[in-house]
């Protein structure tokens, strides 16, 4: 059998069990599956480098469902590449199995969760960055649906591969002009495409996605990319090619084919061999030279070196650089990604330290997320740092990492209105909502030096979303060198047996509270101050002890964040069964410009309000 009859009998059986699979499930799309079926075909029989009995050999080349609803196409792609039995696939979309309707990695050869669409590309140069990086020569292959190319997240990506000379990043654009409700933009007209990817310094061919030898000399092309450009595959495809009552029609996107359409829909395709497979070649499995460390290595290296002292004031922001600096002298995984404010983060000092591994991302917050959820699914450890605010611009890439199951830390700068003098567009007010909405999620807020050096490691050690806030103003050092954190943990910083009531804070209002303690001592008043620097999770255990050996069954939660979602919840959470109340003092308002202390006495937040608060609950 020579190759063009071998490439289409294989593209037709991927057409067969698309649709099989999709109406054995009742939903799904295979139609999406349909256009790319071509080039699925002679990517995998040709081209494509993997060792399916090993997903993990760091020599695999990668491929990234970038049109994550094509999903059908991904599994029977390995499927006919012997990952999984063929009759797998009719348990696609079913609750137990590993199939779902996008790719997840409870999908072994899936790198990621796809299908909010315009994320692959970013996801896709993350991969191939590490590579280059680790000098590996795997390529990474993103197939792109038309209708997420409307998608400016497509276009950063683009921007990006191109400023690091990915030559190994191949993109493929399935254009068939079709999207779920109407045309897409250009429909099929893949010059617009070209165009824009030109524009964008990529290497591009433009192709017939259906005929063989283009497809196939595409592919040469692409990977033996000469030039230290990314390449894309610009492929003019029909949607629901094969069955001519699909083939370019509208109305089909999304829709499974019912039992009597299937029927006609598989006689049209004829018969084709069902015992057809694809012979992978496998690249040669070499052990990654980078391994990681004993979280007691990475641990000692910062803890031992902390020598904040209580005279001191000293920014949080600055204390996360200078420790990143000093993890990554141990820790060779670790990477730090930032949006063109490595000045104001400071994670300029891992620059510094480390030029290898900082990753200037510009002004493009949400490819730097996807950036960072693609290095590490090669095993690295992505800090990704900007405003705290600037981050609700990639809460979707942010999101998608979680279902991901990646393991990426961010940190969020400037938080809260104490920003003071930048006004409400810079003030982050909303992120430990945001990331407190997501399940799994670690979120830290120090309130000084000591603390934020003590939880950064703690970060590293942890696998999975973690997120950490620092503030832009300097606050006076509160522990000593050798005080011991957790996340989960807090700190209750003031007590009596004489306690009325406990507030608990975290950050700037820590600073806040014991100034209003002060006040309140001095009036023959006594207060518990608890610095709940560990938001998620939350220190329920000495909340509870609080509530117990104080006078009022009552907790005074106060933090520089919007009232819903953050530390008050957090607090109302833990203890909802415990018969008490929690009151909330939380910014309620949009803030202004103006001074640190102006802001916090403005939104109700500062110590002379902490004091008329306790004062009328007792």
């Amino acid at each position: 059998m020579d190759n063009l009859t071998g490439w289409k009998n294989k593209a037709t059986l991927i057409r067969k069990w698309s649709l099989i699979a999709t109406s054995k499930a009742g939903s799904g799309h295979p139609t999406s599956c349909m256009s790319a079926a071509d080039i699925g075909a002679v990517l995998f029989d040709t081209y494509f480098m993997y060792d399916v009995k090993n997903p993990k050999n760091p020599n695999n080349d990668r491929f990234v469902l970038s049109k994550g609803h094509a999903s059908p196409l991904l599994y029977t792609l390995f499927a006919m590449s012997g990952g999984l039995p063929m009759e797998e696939l009719k348990t696609l979309r079913k609750f137990n199995s590993r199939l779902e309707g996008h790719p997840s990695p409870r999908f072994p050869f899936a790198e990621v969760t796809t299908g909010s669409l315009g994320q692959g590309l970013s996801i896709g140069a993350g991969i191939a960055l590490s590579a280059k990086k680790d000098k590996r020569l795997f390529k990474t292959f993103v197939l792109l649906g038309d209708g997420e190319m409307a998608e400016g997240s497509v276009w950063e990506a683009a921007n990006f591969a191109y400023f690091y000379k990915l030559n190994n990043l191949i993109a493929i654009a399935d254009v068939n002009g079709l999207g779920q409700s109407q045309e897409t933009m250009f429909q099929r007209n893949i010059e617009e495409y070209a165009k824009r990817f030109s524009a964008f310094g990529w290497e591009v061919i433009a192709i017939d996605g259906h005929d063989f030898s283009e497809i196939d000399k595409a592919f040469s092309l692409a990977t033996k990319n000469p030039s230290d450009k990314p390449f894309v595959i610009i492929a003019k495809t029909q949607k629901g090619k094969g069955v001519s009552f699909l083939e370019g029609k509208e109305g089909w996107h999304g829709k499974a084919l019912k039992k009597e359409e299937l029927e006609k829909a598989l006689l049209e395709l004829g018969e084709v061999d069902d015992s057809l497979r694809f012979k992978l070649k496998i690249p040669s499995v070499i052990l990654n030279e980078v391994k990681n460390l004993e979280q007691s290595e990475t641990l000692r290296s910062t803890q031992d070196d902390i020598e904040y002292k209580k005279v001191e004031e000293i920014a949080t922001r600055d204390v996360y650089g200078t420790i990143l600096g000093e993890l990554g002298n141990t820790n060779p995984l670790i990477f730090s990604l930032d949006g063109d404010v490595k000045n104001s983060t400071y994670s300029q000092d891992f620059k510094k330290t480390h030029p290898d591994r900082f990753i200037e991302c510009f002004i493009a917050e949400q490819n730097m997320v996807g950036v960072a959820t693609g290095l590490s699914t090669q095993g690295k450890i992505p800090f990704v740092s900007t405003f705290a605010a600037f981050l609700t611009r990639a809460f979707d890439q942010i999101r998608m990492a979680a279902v991901s199951k990646a393991n990426v830390k961010f940190v969020g700068s400037h938080a809260g209105i104490s920003i003071g003098e930048d006004g409400p567009s810079q003030m982050g007010l909303e992120d430990i909502a945001m990331f407190g909405a997501l399940p799994d999620t670690v979120i830290l807020h120090p309130s000084d030096a000591v603390s934020t050096a003590k939880l950064l490691p703690l970060m590293v050690s942890h696998v999975g979303i973690s997120y950490l806030r620092t503030l832009r103003p300097k606050t006076p050092v509160l522990y000593d060198s050798n005080e011991e954190f957790s996340i989960g943990g807090s700190k209750i910083l003031r007590s009596s047996k004489e306690d009325s009531v406990t507030v608990v804070a975290a950050g700037i209002t820590v600073h806040e509270v014991l100034k209003a303690y002060e006040v309140l001592k001095n009036q023959g008043i006594m207060i518990r101050v608890v610095d709940c620097y560990s938001v998620k999770p939350i220190d329920k255990e000495t909340l509870t002890k609080s509530l117990q050996e104080t006078k009022k069954k009552t907790i005074i939660t106060v933090e520089d964040h919007f009232e819903h979602g953050g530390l008050g919840d957090f607090v109302l959470s833990a203890i909802s069964d415990a018969s008490a109340r929690v009151e909330k003092m939380a910014v309620t308002k949009i803030s202004r410009s103006g001074t640190k202390d102006e802001l916090l006495n403005d939104a109700g937040i500062s110590a002379n309000h902490i004091v008329e608060k306790v004062k009328n609950l007792i």
